[in-house]
């Protein structure tokens, strides 16, 4: 039986909890749509990534001596372990927060293969880092117990304390405030404009998440080779410098990257390499709908910033935008016509069929296809 996220969110309420902070995940993504549908925007804020979460937590913490609640998904624990040890930990700063982390892979329980090795090291890794943890059931009385041992250990230490929790926890909840963008262009159609505009030896490096799952289904429907493409399955906000090292050593090939708003977000530092190294076979593609569809729809702020500007501010050479199919068919000759790094934002709605597969091949021989493609 799941639990109800508003009984959830009662129990930390009722020990004074009222901040929350972090990166949104797939198996928390019912308690962080009732956040979001029940919180001011100033207790509870989407960050780029799990360390700026830790960072922001003992800010909060610093200035009202409460304890926030820090949340994300088992994959962002890796993201989070500087500022756990070298701020918030005991031994430096003794900060203390309530940890919230989605257990992808938990083993005996079936997953995506980017998630398995995360899931079997997660209770190691938080043993490793000295935090004590509590993996939650679906007993109230249980998960009451678990908040409160949580809170005194927190009060007592000034140290963090973690709560994990397991697929399927949550009961459905689904948020009344998911961002609406009045864009009639759907991303897989944009993959598909994109990729019947490629020529035969280019390479494609694809985010995480959705866009990764389109693609290798769009070479699926066409009964294409998947050798071009690096699906980035995992390893959120990484994809952009994957195809930058591809590209300053295969020189003479197009490298794309075909990358989201929330991973670049995450890690918005990578813009600034590429734009310094001047690959001018780099063409960066980054595909804007305002929010991380893969984890439940909570929003970014990709809508909120300029990310033209950002890549030009970085030494992006060409930038270009597109938001609809005419002015796409127009900017994506543009884009392969440029001397990069060259820089296409394409506006897309939020959404993406409900029947949408995964990819069939697995990460070791997606690698060994493009392997054996970047040596021709």
């Amino acid at each position: 039986m799941s639990i109800n996220s508003q009984a959830f969110h009662q129990l930390l309420s009722k020990q004074g909890v009222d901040f929350f902070v972090g990166v949104p995940d797939s198996t928390l993504k019912d308690f962080c749509g009732y956040i979001t549908d029940h919180l001011p925007p100033n207790q509870h804020i989407i960050v780029a990534n799990e360390g700026g979460a830790i960072a922001l937590a003992s800010g909060y913490h610093l200035a009202t001596q409460k304890i926030p609640v820090v949340y994300m998904q088992n994959s962002g624990l890796g993201n989070a372990v500087n500022p756990l040890i070298s701020l918030a930990d005991p031994l430096v700063y003794s900060i203390p927060m309530i940890l919230l982390i989605g257990w992808r892979g938990e083993p005996g329980v079936k997953d995506e293969p980017q998630h398995v090795k995360q899931g079997l090291i997660t209770l190691p890794m938080l043993d490793a880092l000295q935090i004590p943890y509590a993996v939650l059931d679906n007993n109230m009385s249980n998960i009451e117990n678990s908040i409160q041992q949580a809170i005194i250990y927190t009060r007592d230490k000034n140290a963090p304390y973690a709560l994990v929790v397991r697929k399927n926890l949550f009961e459905k909840y689904v948020s009344t405030k998911i961002p609406t963008v009045q864009l009639l262009l759907q991303r897989e159609q944009a993959i598909g404009i994109i990729g019947d505009t490629l020529n035969p030896m280019d390479i494609v490096v694809s985010t995480t998440g959705v866009t990764s799952r389109e693609l290798f289904e769009y070479r699926e429907a066409r009964n294409q080779g998947h050798e071009q493409d690096f699906l980035t399955v995992g390893s959120m906000g990484h994809a952009s410098q994957i195809a930058l090292g591809i590209a300053l050593n295969k020189s003479t090939r197009q490298v794309y990257c075909l990358d989201g708003d929330g991973a670049a977000i995450m890690h918005l530092g990578s813009m600034a390499i590429i734009g310094a190294q001047k690959p001018i076979n780099f063409k960066h593609i980054l595909f804007n709908n305002g929010v991380h569809e893969s984890v439940g729809n909570q929003p970014t702020v990709g809508m909120q910033i300029d990310f033209q500007g950002i890549a030009r501010s970085c030494g992006y050479k060409t930038v270009l935008m597109a938001d609809n199919e005419v002015s796409l068919r127009a900017q994506i000759i543009s884009l392969q016509e440029a001397t990069g790094p060259a820089f296409l934002e394409i506006r897309v709605a939020p959404g993406h069929r409900s029947d949408l597969g995964r990819p069939t091949t697995s990460p070791q021989e997606n690698k060994q296809f493009l392997s054996n493609f970047l040596i021709q």
